[in-house]
């Protein structure tokens, strides 16, 4: 193996073929299981669109059905990008303003009293997030923080006990759930498939909410590194605003990069050091392609071990005490 090798070398794609392939493998589904076309949550992200791109390749545009799922915590953007989508693709959509329901569901008030644990001033005029903090000058992950911001602008960052990060994500899955509830309400309605918007690195790593965004009855993207959804997105034709769009979690009500929540690097390097684990490449080599020291990559690559292990039970399936044969053989 070439040491001097570039991430690109590494992550090419052929994009017109990748293109037939992953349309050919949607329809193929669809008739199969006689369903009439796919529903898909349009974020204006870039996972979001290339999926409903591809979607558009293997049915037409009649048969793709958009939703925007904004709530009062989104990013301003969120709303006017998923837009754009849906007007260059030429697809159905519909706005489902989802705020009422999360009240509904008490997410606010949940929040809320699990963020006053650590920052006890806190009440839903503020903002906030949560961010992952590394010890030792390394990579590995080791505390979460709430970082909150006052109506008059004043920032505090308070360090999660462990109750209270657990509320808080359980509340922001909410989010997730509520959307996906939706998109499957539209799927049964039109008889459609909903299609999932994963890449392999959040599908790998487990950043997805079970029974939410990680519930799909097709995932066209979920074996791509990003870095190969962003030559796709080039390829297909995806608005330049939408791919210089910096990747975001839009759940929390301040600005949030994944790389700052749960990833240990940027994408375009997780992806160079996910895929040099998946293919048995030297870390040296590693390295080099993702332009890292080799201790960074090694620790890169246990991080990689440790959320495949502690999201396994994201990836599966329910339990049964016996198998039922009639209906295994059916998948």
């Amino acid at each position: 193996m070439n040491p001097k090798k570039t991430a690109t070398d590494f992550l090419a794609i052929d994009c017109a073929a990748e293109t037939e392939r992953i349309a050919l493998s949607i329809r193929a589904y669809l008739q199969k299981n006689r369903r009439r076309g796919l529903v898909l949550g349009l974020s204006g992200g870039i996972d979001s669109t290339v999926t409903a791109a591809l979607a558009v390749r293997a049915v037409g545009a009649e048969r793709v059905f958009g939703i925007h799922m904004p709530e009062r915590q989104s990013e301003d953007a969120t709303l006017v990008l998923s837009r754009s989508v849906a007007d260059w693709l030429k697809i159905p959509n519909e706005l489902e303003e989802i705020t009422p329901l999360l009240e509904a569901a008490g997410f606010f008030r949940r929040y809320t009293a699990a963020a006053r644990q650590v920052i006890p001033e806190f009440d839903n005029s503020w903002k906030s997030k949560v961010v992952i903090h590394a010890t030792g000058g390394t990579q590995t992950f080791s505390y979460f923080s709430l970082v909150g911001q006052s109506p008059d602008g004043r920032t505090v960052t308070a360090r999660l006990s462990l109750q209270a990060y657990l509320e808080i994500v359980a509340a922001t899955n909410f989010k997730q759930r509520t959307r996906k509830m939706l998109e499957y309400y539209h799927a049964d309605r039109l008889n459609f498939a909903v299609a999932g918007t994963p890449n392999r690195l959040e599908y790998d790593q487990g950043f997805f909410v079970k029974n939410g965004d990680g519930s799909a009855d097709v995932k066209p993207i979920a074996h791509l590194y990003k870095t190969q959804v962003y030559q796709l997105a080039e390829y297909l034709g995806v608005p330049k605003e939408i791919r210089q769009r910096p990747p975001t979690t839009d759940t929390y009500s301040l600005p949030q990069g994944q790389d700052e929540f749960y990833f240990a690097l940027p994408y375009h390097q997780m992806d160079v050091c996910l895929f040099g684990k998946n293919h048995g490449l030297a870390p040296e080599v590693v390295a080099a392609a993702a332009k890292l020291d080799r201790a960074t990559v090694e620790r890169v690559w246990a991080d990689i071990d440790r959320k495949r292990e502690t999201t396994r039970y994201l990836h599966l399936k329910p339990v049964l005490v016996e198998d039922i044969v009639e209906i295994s053989t059916l998948a």
